[in-house]
């Protein structure tokens, strides 16, 4: 899709559908400066009640939950990154932070040598837990309670749609098998 942005540029991207240029003063991008604006809030919010209360960051909290829904609550690095939306350096910075902290492992794949994974300790699994409680408040008081439910169904389609068009995950990231390379 080539999209016709202002100032004459134009990006790519997949799309099943003839782009339509797109001005400045286009009154449909009051919804994309909405959701870029909530968004913006609502992660520093939730990241400011995390720090407050927890001594962790959203971004830990998310990598934290990516590990304790894995498959023997571990995951190869990159498949973590890709989750957790970060850069290869910056989910090691994270994952760093997590292992100082000993709420994460890292080992190494032992169906792949080249490939180290992160894994949710015992006390990494505590410390999500009494974060839920924080996170979990701030979602219902910060979205659920505001949002409407037939709003909340109609935000969720088109944001799927939005996933979809972007080549969202498929489910078929490599992993390292559940229970291995524990120390």
């Amino acid at each position: 899709m080539t999209t016709e942005l202002a100032g004459g540029r134009h990006t790519t991207g997949p799309a099943t559908h003839a782009a339509t240029p797109v001005a400045a003063d286009d009154p449909r991008l009051d919804a994309w400066r909405s959701l870029i604006h909530a968004h913006a809030r609502l992660t520093r919010t939730m990241d400011e009640e995390l720090q407050a209360a927890h001594h962790l960051s959203l971004a830990e909290y998310d990598a934290m939950l990516q590990l304790v829904n894995a498959p023997g609550r571990r995951l190869r690095m990159s498949v973590l990154a890709d989750r957790v939306l970060l850069s290869r350096s910056g989910i090691t910075r994270l994952v760093d932070r997590l292992v100082a902290a000993g709420m994460v492992e890292r080992t190494q794949c032992s169906t792949d040598a080249r490939g180290a994974e992160a894994a949710l300790t015992p006390a990494g699994h505590e410390r999500l837990r009494a974060a839920s409680a924080t996170h979990l408040d701030g979602v219902g008081r910060l979205f659920l309670d505001v949002v409407d439910p037939a709003d909340r169904a109609a935000v969720q389609r088109a944001m799927d749609r939005v996933i979809a068009n972007l080549g969202g995950p498929t489910g078929t990231e490599q992993e390292c098998a559940p229970g291995t390379g524990q120390a």
